[in-house]
């Protein structure tokens, strides 16, 4: 029988449980969580969020006790003592503990996720999108040639442009990527092949209905799907005036969506300044490097 493992993610605005058996993702389940949002409101991490992250852990204990939980960029934030007396709770809970990873570790183990056993010569960037923070990673042949980090993310970016949350928001395009500019100005890299991870990216275009041609870079399983640069720039300008409604009654999580122009924003702009030619949307997470570095310490 193979083994049955859990990895909970826990991050700003999303928490991403993955569900393994043997070396095989069996499903990932996103649970809308906005701690760094009630944070902010609080100045401590919400009982009611962490009473629906106990819910969580409920429901993957029916299907394994071997859970490992990591926690990204919010309860990189918070105080010692209080990190200290909600893994305190968790051990006389449910035998566990949040393990919080630095920006670096975070931008590592999803970068691996996305180019291992990546046969491709030229340079590839690699978009790790959080709630709270933002990473790049660039890679050539397997190997990574600089890090960038940036302390905001999607939160951040809708908590200024709060109607990004709106049927159709009263922002533009233009000035939310102009803001963003003012942000991340010093990506002075090119990239032909752009990665977005970090976040289920293809939930976006599955529930906006938009269409993806097959990934002919590279064979990839985890990577099957791609955009032209025509396409990504009609696409993430559409985003800001196509109605969200629309798209939040086909979804199962409408919540997952308040995020999600912001993230289309984003990556558009990083798209242009690296000038990619592809854009690969993914579900690759941080989860996807854990898992890999989980089995070899098995090994």
């Amino acid at each position: 029988m193979k083994k049955k493992t859990i990895i909970i993610e826990i991050g700003s605005n999303n928490t991403k449980t993955y569900f393994y058996e043997g070396n095989k993702e069996q499903d990932c389940i996103t649970t809308t969580i906005e701690f760094k949002k009630n944070y902010n409101n609080n100045k401590e991490v919400s009982q009611s969020d962490l009473k629906k992250i106990y819910k969580v852990i409920e429901n993957a204990k029916k299907y394994t006790e071997d859970i490992h939980m990591y926690g990204c960029s919010i309860f990189r934030s918070i105080s010692k003592k209080e990190l200290e007396d909600i893994n305190k709770e968790l051990k006389d809970k449910f035998n566990l503990n949040i393990e919080v990873v630095s920006q670096e570790e975070e931008a590592d183990y999803t970068a691996l996720g996305c180019y291992a056993n990546i046969k491709y010569r030229g340079n590839i960037c690699i978009y790790i999108n959080g709630g709270g923070s933002i990473e790049l990673v660039l890679v050539r042949n397997g190997k990574i040639l600089t890090k960038k980090y940036y302390n905001f993310g999607v939160v951040d970016i809708t908590k200024t442009f709060p109607s990004l949350k709106d049927d159709i928001p009263t922002c533009t395009f233009t000035e939310v990527y102009e803001y963003i500019d003012s942000l991340m100005n010093d990506i002075d890299f090119k990239a032909n092949v752009f990665i977005l991870a970090g976040g289920d990216h293809l939930y976006w275009y599955n529930n906006a209905r938009y269409k993806l041609l097959k990934n002919t870079i590279y064979d990839r399983y985890n990577q099957p799907y791609m955009l032209t640069k025509k396409m990504n720039d009609e696409y993430d300008r559409d985003a800001l005036v196509t109605s969200m409604n629309k798209i939040r009654e086909r979804s199962d999580n409408p919540l997952w969506f308040d995020g999600s122009r912001a993230t289309k924003t984003i990556t558009n702009y990083v798209a242009h300044k690296i000038n990619a030619k592809y854009i690969i949307p993914t579900k690759i997470n941080m989860a996807d490097g854990i898992k890999s570095i989980l089995d070899k310490k098995v090994e």
